[in-house]
């Protein structure tokens, strides 16, 4: 299969996240930054693949699949390692992944049966959240005298608000679908 410059972006998006946690395995200043600046730089992809994809006509189906998982691989592996860091607590990054869990199950199920349960635009919301709020996180240092750590946590906050009601919708939707 030849690979495209959108699904390349999203296959180094997936690349990143290993080197993410590894950074952040030895908390530092410039460990962090560095943490930091490979996220920013991997968030970004996810705006350029899709970009790109739509218009130089890349759209493939390989990557409508790995698109939205590169998004909940890095999002997953750097909020396990802000649990083990003890940077955020456990609850919040386990609510984020079963929720990851149970949209994408339903969704395949949903797409087995031949239904169709589309992106909304809270998910979208969701993923951005999400990802604005990984950065202080991420970096943790007091930055000009400001605690980014805990504006990263309510920034989070708002993230798991987000998360559990497109997760509410995914599930109200799948539910129509099997009612009918």
């Amino acid at each position: 299969m030849k690979i495209n410059v959108p699904n390349a972006l999203t296959v180094f998006r997936i690349m990143a996240a290993p080197f993410i946690v590894a950074l952040l395995y030895f908390p530092s200043r410039t460990t962090c930054l560095l943490a930091t600046i490979f996220f920013i730089v991997a968030i970004l992809t996810d705006l350029a693949d899709g970009f790109w994809a739509r218009k130089y006509n890349q759209v493939t189906n390989f990557g409508k699949f790995l698109d939205p998982l590169a998004d909940k691989v890095l999002i997953a592996s750097v909020m396990i390692m802000l649990t083990a860091l003890n940077w955020i607590p456990a609850w919040i990054a386990i609510i984020v992944i079963v929720r990851e869990l149970l949209v994408t199950g339903l969704r395949a199920i949903a797409a087995d049966k031949g239904q169709v349960i589309a992106a909304d635009n809270y998910g979208k919301m969701k993923t951005i959240m999400q990802s604005v709020a990984m950065i202080p996180l991420i970096y943790h240092y007091p930055l000009f005298g400001i605690d980014v750590a805990q504006v990263g946590f309510l920034l989070l906050l708002v993230a798991v608000a987000l998360t559990l009601y497109s997760g509410w919708n995914y599930l109200y939707s799948f539910y129509r679908i099997w009612a009918d």
